[in-house]
Order: structure tokens, then sequence, then C-alpha cells
């Protein structure tokens, strides 16, 4: 029986080591987690290629916002994805819609083509898609092997009905992956009712900032979220959820 997927969502290279030692057995890389992740710069990949020694999914996303993009923006997803296939990355995370809200298959086979043999996974444009179903027979098509997916709603545990659907719609064609407020106790709640063979959390904590000198007329990020919190991923977390997974695991292949 193949084992389950835990994959990490980071944006720094501490972020980076915490999930490795936490269990995950995957990194999605990404940077501004904050504003849901775009892509990082090479030297955050190269950095994080060394001191760790998992698989590493790099995100392209070459902006904040909705997943129609303009020929500009397109190219940069395409160099992007060109790029991280020199550089060796396992797999690349990317997705592009229509203005109707369907899948972009025009775009993603581009997309597609230009990451070779590494791994495709259509992240979470696929939450904002009119038609899930439909996209999910538009990934088999494509050779996605995984849809990042909270069910379309804003946490998975109320998209779970719809998650459990993909899961058997997918034929293990496409690994559906659960993301969206993903913790051990969302785990251990939700995999007996999904099946669900892949999950992606961040595992994240703040953290205090560690100036001393603290300006408090000017701020430079978003509002309501200061200069001196910092979000790390924090070992623990990943490490609860690894171990529930891997429970899970054993009692299934003692029934088995």
């Amino acid at each position: 029986m193949k084992g389950y997927i835990l994959e990490a969502c980071v944006d720094s290279a501490e972020s980076a080591v915490e999930a490795q030692k936490g269990g995950a057995n995957r990194l999605e890389l990404c940077a501004n987690l904050v504003i849901g992740g775009t892509t990082p710069e090479r030297a955050l990949y190269e950095k994080v290629r060394e001191l760790t020694d998992i698989r590493i999914n790099v995100l392209i996303r070459p902006r904040y916002g909705d997943f129609l993009y303009t020929e500009y923006e397109f190219e940069i997803l395409r160099r992007s994805v060109a790029l991280y296939r020199e550089l060796g990355a396992d797999g690349v995370v990317s997705g592009c819609l229509l203005p109707d809200g369907a899948l972009d298959e025009e775009r993603m086979e581009f997309l597609r083509e230009a990451a070779g043999d590494m791994e495709f996974t259509l992240h979470r444009a696929f939450d904002m898609c009119r038609e899930p179903y439909k996209a999910l027979e538009s990934a088999k098509r494509l050779g996605i092997q995984t849809i990042l997916t909270s069910g379309q709603k804003n946490v998975c545990t109320e998209g779970r009905d719809l998650i459990a659907g993909l899961v058997r719609e997918s034929g293990g064609e496409v690994d559906i992956m659960v993301g969206g407020g993903v913790n051990a106790g969302v785990i251990r709640q939700m995999l007996p009712v999904t099946g669900a063979p892949a999950w992606h959390m961040s595992g994240k904590e703040m953290l205090d900032s560690n100036m001393v000198y603290r300006q408090q007329e000017v701020s430079m990020g978003v509002p309501g979220l200061g200069e001196y919190q910092v979000f790390r991923t924090a070992e623990d977390r990943i490490r609860e959820a690894r171990r529930v997974l891997d429970g899970i695991q054993k009692e299934n292949m003692r029934i088995y």
C-alpha cells in the first residue's frame, strides 16, 4: 500500500528545515505565503535544496489574485516552469483559468509540456473553477498528477463532500491532495470519510520578531499584519500530522 503524502507549504529556508524534521515527505516551496503564495526566487530554492533532501515542488504564480493571466504574465509562467525544470525541481504547482471559470486547457497544456518529466500539481485555481468534475477530467487528459483542493470552500472540512467525490472520480489517476486548514485533527477527522491520499499544510506559527527597536509610525506590509511578526512552520505541528497519517497507514495494513 502506497504511503500517504504529507506536503508542507513553506516560504523560507527555516520553515523547510522544520518541515523535514517534522516528517513531511514533500515541500511546496513558494514566496509570500501571507498572500496565498507566489513564485519563489531562485536563491531560496537553491538554499532549500542545500538544506533538505526531500522532494521540492515549486509554486509558479506570478502575482496575488485571480488565475486569469495576461500574455505577459503567462510568458513569465512558462519561463518560470522552464527555469525550475533546469534547476532540477521535482515538480511545479500552477494553474490557469478562462474568464468563464473553466480550466484553461490550452495554456495548461503549454505549461505541462514546459514541465517535461517533472510532477505537475494543479493548485487551488481548481477551487475557483466553475465545474470541478469537468476540471478533474481535463487534469486527467493533461497528465497532471495532483490536484490541490479544499473542496471549493475556505476550509477543507466544509468541502469534504466534494473532496470525497473527487477521490472517487479520480480513479487513482490523479492524487487529490487536501489543503485549506489542514492539521493533525483535521486529517484524523477527514481521511476516513474522503480516502484522500495526500495532505497539504503549512503548520505555521506566529513568532515575534527579534527586533529591539520598533518603528510604530510606519507600516510597510499587509494591513493588519505588523512588520514584527514572522510566520514559520513548526516542526511539532508537522510531526503530529505525520503521526496521524502513519497511524492510519498501519491500521489499514493490519486490516488488509
